[in-house]
């Protein structure tokens, strides 16, 4: 009887080293791949382009291949125990970083059975890290951006997006990643906020700002980066209007909506009953939903819908009565708001949506409630949380601080330990240099 033969792979960017890896494999056996499924991948590192049955039609074509199985975890072990094959084929590469403990736990699993780690030498000149760095500096396209927060919701067990105003901090979201014991960190898209677009441009966050004027900032952020993007639609205007806006968006590829059920002139929910504000009646509401599904050109784009409830004093039955309207008449999702200061209100809804038959992704912003953390919300059923104004607020007290330096001293020296060279501001952006 032949050998059998274990290579784990994600396969989304083929290249030569896995074609050595697969050669090497199939040298020794009849050769099984573990096909790294997308929340295995979304576990240690970004979303791969290609979704898992887009990646297993390529690697079944790759000769001498026999079989392709999915392996949902990082972690070979599981698959392993179960085909206890007599040899496992990786590239040398995963000696140190995030695989290290990985590589380890393979080798004492098979020695369980007499099995093997084989390692092929790493392929210089080329690898996937490298072909990913190529193609983000292309670009991505409005289809699979607009698809990829569907995606990342699927797969994540919560996804994590920050405000952003302007391309440079998207570049910052785009790029920003943390290593970490449980793997690379980063935030997984850009959350279009009304209030730091508004703010940035000095004006209040009462919907002074056009949509032709906020669709020109989004512009300069699609232009840098490749992730999805959440749109803050505020009301979304009158049902008319809000379609256009729904259109609009998708031909950009933005990936989703939010649309809060107040009428009237916007004011900012954080200021809750302290300023007049008028929540939407729930049809009047159910049909602005309708219609953006309505006229709604693809099936990836999500129109959410944020319930006011809390934030106006109303009774948690109110908002979940609204929910489950809102789910009703088409809503993708739905966001939940609260301007306390504990996330104790958020909690009881979260609670009891989660019992809901027709039950859709569910988002918070914890800006009021900012100690809260990720894995609570998570045990709670969240599935996206926006850090909604955090970059922009903690620019206006550094930026404050710089001139008031320059003031004091009458001179720029004075102020330059707090900020970044000039040289690296020119490299900062891609192709400055």
């Amino acid at each position: 009887m032949s050998k059998t033969v274990y290579v784990g792979m994600s396969a989304d960017l083929i290249h030569p080293g896995h074609l050595n890896v697969l050669a090497r494999a199939a040298e020794l056996g009849r050769v099984t791949i573990g096909l790294l499924t997308d929340s295995a991948i979304a576990s240690y590192k970004r979303l791969p382009y290609m979704t898992y049955d887009q990646r297993k039609t390529v690697v079944e074509a790759i000769k001498g291949v026999d079989r392709v199985v999915p392996q949902q975890t990082l972690d070979y072990v599981p698959n392993l125990k179960q085909y206890k094959p007599d040899f496992v084929v990786h590239g040398d590469d995963w000696r140190v970083g995030v695989q290290k403990k990985v590589r380890q736990s393979v080798i004492d699993t098979l020695a369980k059975w007499g099995g093997k780690l084989v390692e092929v030498p790493y392929t210089e000149g080329i690898s996937s890290t490298q072909l990913k760095a190529a193609m983000a500096e292309i670009g991505t396209t409005p289809d699979v951006r607009l698809n990829s927060l569907r995606r990342l919701i699927a797969v994540k067990p919560l996804v994590r997006l920050l405000d952003t105003h302007n391309g440079l901090c998207g570049l910052i979201i785009e790029n920003l990643k943390l290593d970490t014991d449980d793997g690379l960190r980063e935030f997984d898209g850009m959350w279009a906020s009304s209030l730091t677009d508004a703010t940035a441009k000095g004006k209040p966050d009462i919907e002074a700002v056009d949509l032709t004027s906020r669709m020109s900032v989004l512009h300069h952020v699609l232009e840098v980066t490749t992730k999805p993007i959440v749109f803050d639609g505020d009301t979304g205007g009158k049902p008319e209007h809000f379609v256009f806006t729904v259109r609009t968006l998708e031909r950009l590829g933005i990936s989703a909506v939010i649309i809060e059920d107040k009428v009237g002139l916007k004011k900012n929910s954080l200021f809750g009953t302290d300023v007049a504000q008028t929540q939407c009646g729930i049809e009047e509401f159910c049909d602005k939903i309708r219609a953006g599904k309505r006229r709604q050109a693809t099936r990836g784009f999500m129109i959410i819908a944020r319930i006011e409830s809390l934030i106006l004093g109303k009774s948690n039955e109110d908002a979940l009565q609204r929910a489950e309207a809102y789910l009703g008449a088409g809503a993708d999702g739905i966001m939940i708001h609260s301007r306390q200061n504990t996330p104790d209100e958020i909690f009881r809804f979260c609670d009891a949506y989660a019992a809901f038959e027709n039950r859709k992704p569910l988002v918070v912003v914890p800006s009021s409630y900012s100690q809260v953390h990720e894995e609570e919300l998570i045990r709670r059923g969240v599935n996206v949380v926006i850090y909604a104004n955090q970059l922009l607020r903690s620019a206006y007290p550094a930026m404050v601080e710089t001139a008031k330096t320059i003031l004091q001293h009458r001179c720029a020296a004075a102020a330059e330990d707090r900020m970044i060279p000039i040289k690296e501001v020119i490299e900062l952006i891609p192709g400055g240099k």
